[in-house]
């Protein structure tokens, strides 16, 4: 097995994580973007089917093991969605693309929901060839309640407005290490960790 990995994505923050969580392995995460490998379509509807299509596609442009995730929110209310549609949501109601954009389209969806439970989710999949029959697959739920309206300073994405009852704030609002600690990337992450060094090393 090779010591270096690809990492389906050129997301600095999921580098960074994925990294310093390798590295006591001995194993080094490259991002693909280094390899000159292009992005990969996601065409699916699941984090799952997109996630291993990511990791299958950067294994084969570079020949190494690949890790690739797939994320986003899942509001009960919406049956699920946005879910893979995520980072695309504003779009959908003539928004431009963007975290904030994000942010008051979903508010304004969820005006008038009592319902507000939502999980953000994190699935990572790792491969060690684009032919391998047994991916590496960690998910990660972070599961809370869509807030009445923003707050905090930290993080990205819906933090602002993701409420976790446990804490008694949103994820905006807890310190980067406490919601490494705790959010979906983070508990995916750790399982994957788990998982390479159980079946790869």
């Amino acid at each position: 097995m090779s010591s270096r990995i690809v990492l389906a994505s050129n997301n600095r923050g999921k580098l960074a994580e994925l990294r310093a969580m390798l590295e006591p392995l001995g194993l080094q995460l490259v991002p693909q973007g280094e390899l000159g490998i292009p992005e990969a379509e996601e065409p699916f509807r699941t984090f799952l089917e997109n996630a291993l299509v990511k990791a299958r596609h950067a294994a084969r442009y570079s020949g190494l093991p690949a890790i690739a995730d797939d994320a986003g929110l899942c509001v009960d209310a919406f049956g699920g969605l946005p879910g893979v549609d995520t980072a695309y949501y504003a779009t959908q109601f003539g928004y431009p693309k963007g975290d904030e954009h994000n942010v008051r389209a979903l508010l304004e969806q969820m005006r008038g929901v009592d319902d507000r439970r939502a999980a953000l989710v994190s699935t990572l999949v790792g491969v060690r060839s684009p032919e391998d029959p047994e991916p590496l697959v960690a998910v990660g739920r972070a599961v809370g309640e869509i807030a009445r309206e923003p707050a905090g300073e930290h993080g990205f994405g819906f933090d602002p407005v993701m409420f976790l009852p446990s804490f008694g704030r949103t994820f905006a609002q807890l310190a980067p290490e406490v919601k490494n600690a705790n959010s979906h990337r983070g508990q995916a992450a750790r399982q994957m960790v788990q998982l390479i060094r159980e079946r790869w090393l």
